[in-house]
């Protein structure tokens, strides 16, 4: 069952025939409000809840959640619970709001124009965790009793957090969930095992914790009601039948001691104090009394104006019955971990029935039932501030200890589940035992792996605060920096203005990081500095050569893309890791050949008719029927001796030589057949003008040095590399090689080493 959320009704027309189009309704109600809170438009708390009503009222009014509950009245019980405990109207007008939200689109953008971003912020907190929840029982289904699965304790996880960063989640979430309870006792519909079993196990528990009683009692009675009927139906029926004389008992007792203070001169309010189903058979099992028993006891509390009178009360109770000695407990002195304070005592009547006595102030008694919703106190204060406190700042540091409360009650929680979990009691697996939660100065939750030091804290505030790390404070004292983090401690980093992290922080055994996060960020910044120095020593390298070669205007970026790198850092880095020779870029320094004109040519050749080989001005290619003709080797597919050629005869260029299955040559001839002409390789020279460029194709597998390698197969084979560029594709990397060699008989061994080059795929002719 999928409880909180609202099911769509009908579509069509009201009664009076009105578009029943909630949006469109809500927005034609919303024109007759006041305009929206802004600058001189502040709406105090109570005209901000009214507000919210009604814009809520029309999306809200014919819709019902899963659980068959009006949602609209489902808005005003948690809104009136809310007021209850204490909670300012500003934060009962967004009980509103969070339900309106589902037929708002985008639901915090709409909300965050007509009341502020903070209430968007909230509504949007509420409704994820909402979510969060339904997926909880999803996953837990109707299982039977027992520990928490897995899947739950993950989510309850999420849910403690969403809980102790934004204290005003709490309040909204207990609420909805005891008018959900309360829907289900009043229509008597069945309420979901998995839903009661929440309640039980992780919404009362919580309201215990963080102390608000008058819900955690509620909570714990109706999820008893529906998680074991027919033992809460026999102790009911049970304390029905034995009503009226423990009601006489009670207040027979209470008018004596009402009297005795009255007449002792304390101003008191006595008043009976009702025992709760659950706690009654809590008792029951825990002490392992028979129930008659436990209707035998009998509950007052005294509240009185002051501490003072809270200790004179006291003596007056045990002057006037027999204390039990062991059963005093002086939380007033030593107040309890949520806040809690007051006196307990168990005195014996007249008749020797047991009397529970609680004395407190107040004070007391508002935080005993209402818990952390004190905090909220400060929305109706005003400028008279809030629990003594008149300062802004003082309030913030204020706001910021009441949320390091909540989260060290519900990791306290946490412990005792853990501790249940490990004795066989009913409980849940440790939700915490992986992760610790510390505190920023400001309050701020910080989520951090087990073991955590000042360092992994430092980086994950931020990364540059991480590099600049010296030191730390945590609770207000001074720790070494791989002290490891305990939950709710508040850790405060000592910080340089500038500089970086330590080669020791990377060392495992010296424990200063932790997390994989805070020392891929140290690992970073190291290869950083690394990288820099290789890119100075790769860019004086090259500077100094363009020194010497007399081309130091030469733009390095454009020399680096001439080389076929994407930027002039790529070049300086291979060329400082030493996997880029300098000759390679010498060779590019050199000037290009000026070529002639062969327009001419193309005619002589036509009118002389002459079919005879002579020898031309190119490297040892011989061009039939033309006499010291210019020619050049073409960079498409770059012929060398041993490869079948064919020639064309360019503009102004003399004439091109292509292997004779060039794709360029063929697509050539097609247009320009009459430029074609035979050409064949003559006799080569044995001195360094003997050598070809041939292009080689390398594809490889990527890894450290592959580059420095291949180079490496070419120099031992004698065949210097003049040029290279690379194109890699996620550990893939294919790279193009321009190769001096004298022909191609000669290229075969050279290829194959490079193909045995440890990642080479294969090493061909391009």
């Amino acid at each position: 069952m999928k409880t909180g959320f609202l099911q769509p009704s009908a579509p069509g027309h009201d009664a009076a025939g009105t578009p029943a189009d909630p949006q469109a309704a809500a927005i034609v109600e919303w024109a007759d409000l006041a305009p929206t809170p802004g600058a001189g438009n502040t709406l105090d708390g109570e005209q901000l809840l009214v507000r919210a009503r009604a814009f809520a009222e029309p999306l809200l009014s014919h819709q019902r959640f899963d659980t068959g509950e009006h949602a609209l009245r489902h808005a005003d019980g948690v809104s009136a619970i809310l007021k209850g405990i204490g909670a300012p109207p500003a934060l009962q007008a967004v009980a509103y709001l969070v339900y309106a939200g589902e037929y708002l689109t985008p639901a915090e953008e709409v909300i965050g124009r007509a009341f502020g971003q903070d209430v968007a912020d909230l509504v949007g907190a509420t409704r994820k965790l909402v979510q969060v929840q339904r997926s909880a029982r999803d996953a837990l289904g109707d299982q039977a009793d027992g520990p928490l699965p897995a899947e739950q304790v993950e989510r309850i996880r999420k849910m403690l957090l969403a809980f102790s960063r934004d204290l005003r989640v709490v309040l909204l979430r207990l609420a909805s969930r005891l008018q959900t309870l309360r829907h289900y006792a009043e229509s008597k519909l069945p309420c979901p095992r998995a839903l009661a079993r929440e309640s039980m196990q992780v919404f009362a528990p919580l309201a215990n914790r963080l102390g608000i009683w008058q819900i955690k009692w509620e909570l714990e009675d109706l999820s008893f009601r529906f998680l074991q009927p027919d033992t809460y139906k026999s102790i009911a029926r049970m304390l029905d039948e034995t009503r009226v004389a423990r009601e006489r008992s009670v207040e027979a007792a209470r008018v004596r001691l009402q009297d005795t203070l009255r007449a002792a001169g304390i101003d008191a309010q006595v008043q009976g104090r009702p025992k709760h189903l659950y706690s009654i058979w809590k008792k029951m099992q825990g002490k392992d009394l028979p129930i008659e028993r436990v209707f035998d006891v009998q509950a007052l509390r005294v509240i009185v104006p002051d501490v003072h009178a809270c200790y004179e009360a006291l003596s007056r109770v045990h002057e006037l019955w027999r204390p039990l000695p062991d059963e005093f407990s002086d939380y007033i002195a030593r107040p309890k971990a949520n806040g809690y304070q007051s006196l307990h005592t168990v005195v014996l009547d007249d008749a020797g029935r047991p009397i529970e006595i609680q004395l407190r102030t107040q004070a007391m008694h508002e935080h005993a039932e209402s818990g952390v919703a004190a905090h909220w106190a400060y929305k109706e204060a005003g400028a008279k501030g809030y629990a003594g406190v008149h300062a802004a700042g003082e309030f913030e540091s204020r706001v910021a200890e009441a949320r390091k409360t909540v989260l060290r009650q519900l990791l306290a929680w946490e412990r005792d589940l853990a501790q249940a979990d490990a004795t066989g009691q009913q409980g849940g697996a440790g939700l915490f035992d992986d992760r610790i939660y510390v505190f920023t100065p400001e309050g701020t939750i910080i989520d951090l792996p087990l073991g955590a030091t000042p360092v992994d804290f430092a980086y994950t505030v931020h990364t540059n605060l991480g590099h600049r790390c010296r030191g730390a404070r945590v609770d207000g004292a001074m720790v070494p920096l791989n002290t490891p983090l305990s939950s709710g401690q508040t850790v405060e980093v000592i910080a340089a203005k500038e500089g970086g992290p330590s080669m020791d922080w990377l060392n495992p055994e010296l424990g200063y990081v932790r997390s994989p996060r805070a020392r891929a960020k140290v690992r970073a910044w190291f290869n950083a500095l690394a990288q820099q120095a290789t890119i100075a020593k790769g860019r004086d390298a090259v500077e100094k050569l363009l020194q010497r070669a007399g081309k130091t205007a030469l733009k390095l970026d454009d020399l680096a893309a001439q080389l076929g790198f994407r930027a002039a850092d790529a070049l300086f880095e291979v060329v400082g890791k030493d996997e880029y020779s300098l000759r390679n870029i010498e060779a590019v320094l050199k000037p290009a050949e000026p070529a002639p004109d062969a327009d001419q040519l193309i005619a002589q050749r036509l009118s002389r008719g002459d079919t005879a080989a002579a020898p031309a001005a190119g490297k040892g290619v011989l061009v039939v029927g033309m006499d010291s003709l210019l020619t050049q080797l073409a960079r498409c597919c770059k012929p060398a001796p041993g490869d079948n050629i064919g020639g064309y005869v360019t503009r102004g260029k003399g004439v091109a030589v292509h292997r004779a299955d060039c794709s360029n040559l063929r697509q050539m001839a097609g247009r320009h057949p009459e430029r074609v002409i035979p050409v064949a390789w003559g006799a080569q020279p044995t001195d360094k003008s003997g050598l070809y460029s041939v292009d080689v194709q390398v594809e490889a597998h990527d890894r450290p040095g592959l580059l420095r390698d291949v180079c490496d197969a070419f120099a031992q084979g004698k065949a210097h590399v003049s040029a290279m560029q690379s194109q890699s594709h996620r550990d893939h990397v294919t790279i193009t090689l321009t190769v001096q060699t004298t022909d191609t008989a000669r290229l075969a061994p050279v290829l194959s080493k490079v193909g045995q080059v440890g990642g080479v795929i294969r090493a061909r002719r391009k």
